[in-house]
């Protein structure tokens, strides 16, 4: 995913800052905090590289084709600007010819190199070139958005992260060491940038980390404080409180990245009362457990399979979305089937999956038994061929239902139609509905409200519905 900021500065004597997000949400939110920051400095944005004072660019440094995207859009924003500050995951990565930083080895005339969630050193890089308009003595972050800061998503959904980092030790992740070991955010800041996103008009809230279900692990689920009252620092509570500030505000709150563990059960409850959007995404990665054993996941795929069917027993309506993995070192044709044989048994809703890639500094590369380029393709493509048929029979299911949707766009008021998603559907990873013209002339569609739509029809992995 790539943002650019695309407002274009006002006249004046304001210092402007190109800006390019690239990456995950938890690295979008990143950007947020930086964009905040600059804005309550007085600082403007420019829509191009040229019309800046300077260019900040935030990388994704996890995967090679990741990394390729930003050393290229770097070079890019270096050759049209010249002025360029570089954070993100990259920014953390080694070189690869023994040097300190990767990003200085490939491009030596960038003015600074951060890590991630660096806002204050990223300041400090930008106050040393282009120094900041004024000492501001209050907010100028505009009062719309409140504690909620600048936001790079559409006004009606946001992304609120909760922890950054990660206790996990994956062997084809290097995200520890780039990220850090897991720190959990007080929840009382959590939920106050919660509310703040609500009232400024959000209608669906994203939870992200790299590990939800671990939130509070590293303060001992430390008790809190939120309005005056106690509420302990964990998974359950957090996903209480959210759930009870959503329906103050008639929102959604949908959950990502979480772990498949024991305690997730007691959020399946909110899930079936629709506090909580009844949708998890699980990062499974695979489910032999030769292969999570090799991958250093926890868990198996057994329990896997047994923990799926007690959600759906809790809560009928539970759509998972989760991410694999196909040809990593040492996964065997019987292994591979073994997962295509558990994506008929869990009947996973969603699902990608990536051909295995060495990451360098990933402790996987070190394992036997690497498998062909070609092999990985062609297994990557049978899991996907597998999930896409699942989806789709899935799909068909939804015909002549009628379903909520929130509305993501509605030119001329959705008089010709517009597009929108369920409850199963997050923002750019998922399918969407395309909503027909409605048959009342008077009716009208707008963007960021929620609507009724009854399915007439499943279009790969979208849906079609006529406003009810």
């Amino acid at each position: 995913m790539t943002d650019r900021i695309t407002s274009a500065a006002p006249q004046g004597a304001a210092p402007t800052i190109g800006f390019v997000s690239l990456g995950c949400p938890k690295a979008l939110t990143d950007s947020e905090l930086i964009l905040t920051q600059l804005r309550a400095e007085g600082y403007e944005t420019s829509k191009t590289y040229a019309g800046a004072d300077l260019v900040i660019v935030n990388t994704c440094g996890f995967i090679d084709d990741a990394v390729k995207e930003s050393l290229d859009t770097i070079g890019e924003a270096l050759a049209e600007n010249g002025k360029v500050i570089v954070t993100g995951c990259l920014g953390a990565r080694t070189g690869q010819q023994g040097g300190d930083n990767l990003v200085r080895e490939v491009h030596p005339k960038v003015l600074a190199v951060t890590g991630p969630h660096a806002t204050q050193e990223v300041m400090d890089a930008v106050h040393q070139h282009v120094p900041k308009p004024h000492d501001p003595f209050m907010d100028l972050v505009p009062e719309a958005r409140g504690a909620a800061g600048i936001k790079l998503t559409p006004k009606h959904y946001a992304y609120l992260k909760i922890s950054e980092g990660c206790n996990h030790r994956c062997s084809f992740c290097i995200i520890p060491s780039l990220r850090g070991d897991l720190v959990s955010r007080p929840i009382g800041d959590v939920l106050g940038e919660a509310r703040a996103l609500f009232e400024s008009g959000v209608k669906e809230l994203l939870v992200v980390s790299q590990d939800t279900s671990a939130y509070g692990v590293d303060v001992k689920y430390r008790t809190g404080f939120w309005d005056g009252k106690p509420v302990r620092t964990r998974m359950l509570e957090l996903c209480e409180q959210l759930g009870a500030l959503a329906e103050q505000y008639g929102a959604w709150v949908r959950l990502h990245y979480v772990y498949p563990y024991p305690h997730v059960d007691e959020v399946l409850p909110l899930m079936a009362t629709g506090r909580i959007l009844p949708y998890l995404d699980i990062p499974l990665q695979h489910a032999h457990p030769d292969v999570l054993k090799r991958m250093k996941r926890p868990a198996s795929g057994e329990r896997h399979l047994e923990r799926i069917a007690k959600w759906r027993e809790i809560c009928p309506e539970l759509v998972i979305r989760s991410t694999f993995i196909a040809g990593f070192p040492g996964e065997t044709e019987e292994e591979f089937a073994y997962l295509l044989q558990f994506m008929q048994e869990a009947q996973i809703d969603r699902a990608g999956c990536f051909a295995y890639s060495p990451v360098q500094g990933a402790t996987a590369n070190e394992l036997s038994g690497a498998v062909p380029d070609a092999v990985r393709e062609e297994r990557r493509a049978r899991f996907m061929a597998t999930a896409e048929a699942l989806s789709v029979q899935k799909l068909q299911r939804r015909v002549g239902a009628t379903m909520q949707v929130l509305v993501d766009s509605a030119p001329a008021l959705g008089r010709k139609g517009g597009v929108g998603r369920t409850y199963a559907d997050a923002p750019e990873i998922d399918g969407t509905v395309r909503i027909l013209p409605p048959e009342k002339a008077s009716r009208t569609l707008k963007v960021g409200e929620f609507t009724r739509v009854r399915i007439v029809a499943a279009e790969g992995h979208d849906l079609v519905g006529m406003p009810v």
